[in-house]
């Protein structure tokens, strides 16, 4: 089961100043193989959620605002359930400490004391023995509730319906705002209403079957991106962000079209997959607990004919979208994007502009520039798909889009 709990504290004596973190000093561990209780002890009252993942079965807990003063033997403790634990701050205001427990176990139970006279605030978890199946639906579930949407989603298609399905990603959401170019927008609602946009001239011409990643200001992991497009058997995966430099670094403007590549197209290409690979860690997720499967998929794009495909989709794009927008002066590129990592699924990345070009920014701020984006990219879909379905011919990619 997932929780988050929102817990009233103490408000700084001025609210101008921001409060320091909360210190958590001891640790404990109480019960037995059927049920066991951990209790964390606070200097004041934070915030914090609590789920479970698999592989190993393990319980994490997130903590806002929480920095760690235990004993140095306190990661030592085992007790009950818990075979052993580990915490760390991973992120300005962000800690997490993970439970590895023994078995499939449930939350019974996870809330905050106030602190009371002379006894501190204190976290509580209490933890019960489980069977496989329920283990199994506490993490659908937290799934669920972290993302906004339900755990590898899928749209089934009506009977006898052999349309192409078409998966859009709008990048970032929830806590991960993506750039902003030094501007009052940010990356994560432009790319959003330039998402929705092109789904609704895609399912308008009524030749695709469209899913969404995200349609709403949600959080979904890199992972599960790719886990969503490959579910629903997606036939294309279209990624959309906008890119922006930092002050000093010159000026750039245009979109551009990514495919993967282990090595980058160029420097520039170099920087923005690893600031992009990064989304995961602004939100707090580990990809070391990702399963032996999507850790596969995330390695590499495994099928020549998926490569190759993904390159041919670029190459269409770019010619469609120059009638909508400025490209870049390199429009075709590639890097190491985990997102583009579905080994047999053609997937590119979008990047619609530079948010730290007026011009760009003018574009994707505006209604209607992003319906002329949206338009052609469902332009550059139709001639795919057209192209392909009428058997058109398909050179083998060397080196990469961006060569």
């Amino acid at each position: 089961m997932f929780t988050f709990f929102a817990v009233a504290s103490t408000p700084a004596a001025c609210a101008d100043e921001p409060r320091p973190p909360a210190v958590a000093r001891e640790a404990r561990l109480a019960g037995d193989a059927q049920r066991t209780r951990l209790i964390l002890d606070l200097d004041r009252a934070t915030e914090f959620r609590a789920f479970t993942l698999a592989n190993p079965p393990r319980v994490i807990l997130d903590l806002s605002d929480v920095t760690f003063a235990l004993k140095p033997d306190a990661a030592q403790l085992k007790r009950g359930l818990v075979a052993a634990y580990r915490f760390g701050v991973f992120a300005p205001g962000k800690a997490r400490m993970v439970l590895e427990v023994t078995g499939p176990v449930a939350i019974d139970k996870a809330f905050v004391l106030e602190a009371l006279d002379d006894q501190p605030a204190r976290l509580v978890v209490d933890l019960v023995k489980t069977d496989p199946e329920a283990f199994a639906r506490s993490i659908a579930s937290a799934a669920e509730q972290r993302t906004g949407l339900p755990a590898t989603p899928v749209t089934p298609a009506p009977a006898g319906d052999g349309r192409p399905v078409v998966v859009i990603d709008p990048g970032h959401g929830g806590i991960d705002s993506g750039t902003s170019g030094y501007s009052a927008f940010v990356e994560k609602t432009l790319v959003l209403e330039t998402a929705l946009a092109l789904r609704d001239r895609l399912e308008k011409s009524g030749n695709y079957r469209v899913v969404l990643t995200r349609s709403t200001d949600t959080f979904v992991p890199l992972g599960e991106r790719v886990r969503i497009a490959r579910a629903n058997r997606a036939d294309l995966f279209l990624s959309l962000h906008a890119d922006a430099l930092a002050r000093g670094d010159g000026q750039a403007r245009g979109a551009s079209v990514y495919t993967l590549s282990e090595t980058a197209s160029d420097a520039d290409a170099a920087h923005l997959a690893e600031k992009e690979n990064k989304a995961d860690l602004i939100a707090g997720v580990d990809l070391t607990d990702e399963t032996d499967e999507v850790a596969g998929i995330l390695v590499d794009l495994a099928q020549r004919e998926t490569r190759n495909f993904s390159a041919w989709f670029a190459r269409t794009l770019v010619g469609s979208m120059k009638s909508a927008t400025r490209m870049h002066r390199s429009p075709l590129k590639s890097a190491g994007f985990r997102v583009l990592r579905a080994h047999d699924v053609p997937s590119v990345l979008v990047e619609l502009g530079y948010m730290s070009s007026p011009d760009d920014l003018k574009q994707l701020a505006s209604e209607a520039g992003r319906d002329r984006m949206a338009e052609a990219i469902a332009a550059g879909v139709t001639d795919f798909f057209a192209r392909k379905s009428a058997g058109g011919h398909l050179v083998e990619e060397k080196g990469g889009a961006g060569r």
